[in-house]
């Protein structure tokens, strides 16, 4: 009898510490890497929902070019910029536009009696940074925001509504089914110095954008050079091309597609990654449009279709 209840006495403390060793051991290694399908899923979820934001593209509800002195800015259709209707006063204030030909600046003076803000502080009158010189200087007035654009030599103003009808109406993006066929790997050759080349834009005028080579790759035995560039400073890739898919199935101004930073000479173009840009949803985008050696000869059935209700033609 007391040997029983000595061996039941070791068994219950062997059960005991096994139990708390096993509550106390730490978790095995973190979990396996996603998959590339996952990887991709998520990609397609972060654009979605990164469209969904109060001031994203859908959100682009006007778009306008200042001239040297004072320009008028409200919802009268006579203003320089042009605010939309029952969402602003017919005259908001004022943007004055003053260069000495080497440099250009805005000043914001707001109409007497009129709320506008800055980072929820009241203006009553600012010099505004536009976004290729830093930060943006946004002045909010109700559900709209607007805030200075560089664009070349030219200076506009960007205008935005968190409560745009586009905006209310999105209810995601359509794809290609995703195909590993469209994964391909390339070549980066870079230029011997990286140099500002003119790329045409969506609204007719050229923008000067950083390029810091090509990226070369093979698709059904033959060689396709694109042109990249970039717009980033931290070693991506942007490619903007053009397919034998746009005015069709995708937007007819060509679709974008970054890279990540070339290694050891490498880079891969996962073409199920590519998108619209995003004149697709606004006509006030100033989107750059595919070069000439941009323009591929074949169909990339890969990546994002058209905007769904929009013309895919640009």
């Amino acid at each position: 009898m007391t040997r029983t209840l000595l061996a039941l006495t070791l068994l219950l403390a062997l059960v005991f510490t096994a139990g708390t060793r096993a509550q106390s051991a730490p978790a095995e290694g973190p979990g396996k890497a996603p998959t590339w399908e996952e990887e991709v899923a998520a990609w397609k979820q972060n654009r979605f929902e990164r469209l969904q934001q109060p001031d994203g593209w859908l959100t682009l509800v006007g778009l306008g070019w200042l001239k040297e002195g004072t320009n008028s800015i409200g919802s009268d259709p006579q203003s320089a910029i042009v605010l939309p209707a029952g969402k602003a006063p017919a005259r908001l204030g004022t943007l004055r536009l003053s260069s000495n030909g080497k440099e250009a600046k805005v000043t914001f003076r707001s109409e007497t009696g009129v709320a506008v803000t800055h980072q929820g502080a009241p203006v009553a009158t600012l010099e505004l940074v536009a976004d290729a010189d830093g930060e943006p200087t946004v002045l909010e007035h109700g559900s709209l925001s607007f805030y200075a654009i560089r664009r070349g030599d030219r200076l506009g103003m960007r205008v935005k509504d968190s409560e745009a009808a586009t905006l209310k109406a999105f209810h995601g993006l359509d794809y290609y089914p995703l195909d590993r066929k469209w994964k391909i790997a390339g070549r980066f050759e870079a230029a011997t110095e990286p140099r500002e080349i003119a790329i045409p834009n969506a609204l007719g005028f050229d923008e000067p954008i950083l390029s810091p080579g090509y990226v070369v790759f093979t698709f059904d035995g033959q060689e396709h050079r694109l042109l990249a560039l970039d717009d980033t400073g931290d070693g991506r890739l942007f490619l903007v091309f053009g397919d034998k898919t746009n005015g069709k199935e995708t937007y007819g101004g060509g679709r974008f597609l970054y890279t990540d930073a070339p290694q050891a000479g490498q880079v891969e173009l996962d073409f199920n990654r590519s998108y619209n840009p995003p004149c697709v949803f606004t006509p006030y985008a100033t989107c750059p449009l595919p070069p000439r050696e941009n323009r591929l000869p074949f169909r990339i059935e890969a990546g994002e279709k058209s905007f769904a209700g929009h013309d895919a033609k640009p």
